[in-house]
């Protein structure tokens, strides 16, 4: 029986393939395999998002995951983030491989908090936790067969202020497969290429380090999968879930609309009555208005938008209403426009800021040295690399859509999941 094992790289750029192709295990999937050169993401292009269409093979309107944050009106920041299976709206991948009778594994995915796979321990301790009892997130929302036989030795690398995830991941993985057998399906996140691109940039030698190290990590598995699995009947995938974008200039957006008129703070900054509110994605802003049925003043934020576009410093490249995103972009959400600049631009929605500029903040995943968020036409797309006796060898495939690699992936063992926006790369596939 045909498997699937698939490495998500968080990052990976289009542009990254040369480097790749002179990595000895990249390498080996890259020349044993076929691969598309630029994956358009779906918007936002943010972590969470992305992630989720690319295992539901749907958009952002669908599957309802519109930012990593949990959105709701209130005009207010999103201070939790979304981390639960029961949030996403549409079925997974490894959902149907259930159902088809496989066994499913999931290793620090996003939204995937109590899931029923087989093997599941989810990417849910909150992003900036520093504490020391992680596990109080993880019980219930990891499978006791992972927690009961790894958290006593490999929870430590969750705990405190130098957690390393990438370092759990690499050690549940891999005795995940030499002790309960390869699963059918496995999927393995890893997340440290976005944090050294965040902290340094594109095209940083730092990047480029920690692009070597996946490639390591992933001969590790590789490995396991030849002593443990079922190597010659598995499809290996490698793929990304957004580019990066280097970062000229930071532009605190809430600021912009406090001297606009249309957000009202006391004398310590604090906000006390709004119009509209900005929330941040990076490279794209989505706009909420306090009252979203006030016609009136949903023309006059849009107006005031718009001039931006003429503004020579912010060149904003589109305004866009919530008509326009779900037709264009296929995303709703709590709000009602969304905004990029022609610049390399990300927006801050911090409101205790002196002025609208602002310098990069080396590693934030909003405003850091790079970040991504925008529409998927920028210079940076993802990657998907695949390999395996269900893919043809040396087929290169210029561009496709997130939403087609779930469908994808699930014909290359043997089933189909219907009703998705995706469609099937049958140039790749040996049928």
């Amino acid at each position: 029986m045909k498997k699937l094992f698939v490495f998500m790289i968080d990052a990976l750029c289009a542009s990254d393939i040369e480097k790749m192709k002179e990595m000895p295990n990249f390498s080996k999937i890259i020349n044993d395999g076929s691969y598309v050169a630029s994956i358009e993401t779906v918007w936002p292009a943010l972590t969470y998002s992305c992630h989720t269409s690319i295992v539901t093979g749907t958009y952002v309107d669908r599957h309802s995951i519109c930012n990593n944050e949990v959105m709701e009106r209130g005009c207010k920041p999103g201070d939790v983030w979304y981390g639960y299976k029961s949030q996403v709206k549409d079925p997974t991948i490894l959902d149907y491989a259930r159902e088809n009778g496989l066994t499913t594994a999931s290793i620090a995915w996003p939204v995937s908090a109590g899931a029923n796979y087989t093997y599941n321990w989810p990417m849910i301790v909150p992003y900036k936790y520093k504490d020391y009892d992680a596990e109080k997130y993880l019980y219930g929302n990891a499978t006791d067969n992972l927690l009961e036989k790894y958290f006593w030795k490999y929870g430590l690398f969750q705990k405190g202020p130098d957690a390393e995830l990438d370092r759990l991941t690499m050690a549940v993985a891999p005795d995940l497969i030499r002790d309960f057998g390869q699963p059918d399906v496995m999927f393995v996140k890893m997340c440290d290429l976005d944090t050294q691109r965040h902290f340094y940039g594109v095209y940083s030698e730092e990047a480029y380090i920690q692009l070597r190290r996946h490639d390591m990590e992933l001969g590790v598995l590789l490995e396991t999968i030849k002593r443990y699995g079922d190597y010659e009947n598995t499809n290996f995938v490698i793929i990304g879930d957004h580019g990066q974008t280097n970062i000229e200039d930071v532009l605190n957006i809430n600021i912009l609309l406090k001297q606009a008129g249309f957000i009202r703070t006391d004398e310590n900054g604090k906000m006390i009555d709004c119009d509209c509110y900005a929330h941040s994605t990076a490279l794209t802003c989505c706009i909420e208005l306090k009252n979203p049925d006030d016609k009136e003043m949903a023309k006059k934020v849009k107006e005031f938008l718009l001039t931006l576009k003429e503004d020579k410093d912010i060149q904003l490249r589109y305004v866009y209403d919530k008509k326009e995103m779900k037709e264009i972009f296929r995303v709703d959400g709590p709000f009602d426009f969304i905004i990029e600049s022609n610049r390399d631009i990300s927006f801050s929605d911090k409101l205790d800021k002196e002025t609208i500029w602002a310098s990069t903040e080396p590693g934030d995943h909003k405003i850091g040295r790079a970040t991504h968020g925008s529409r998927g036409d920028r210079k940076e797309t993802t990657l998907f690399v695949a390999s395996g006796p269900s893919v043809k060898k040396g087929v290169v495939i210029d561009k496709a859509n997130m939403v087609d690699e779930a469908v994808t992936m699930a014909k290359m063992i043997g089933f189909d999941m219907p009703n998705t926006d995706g469609r099937i790369l049958h140039e790749l596939l040996v049928e």
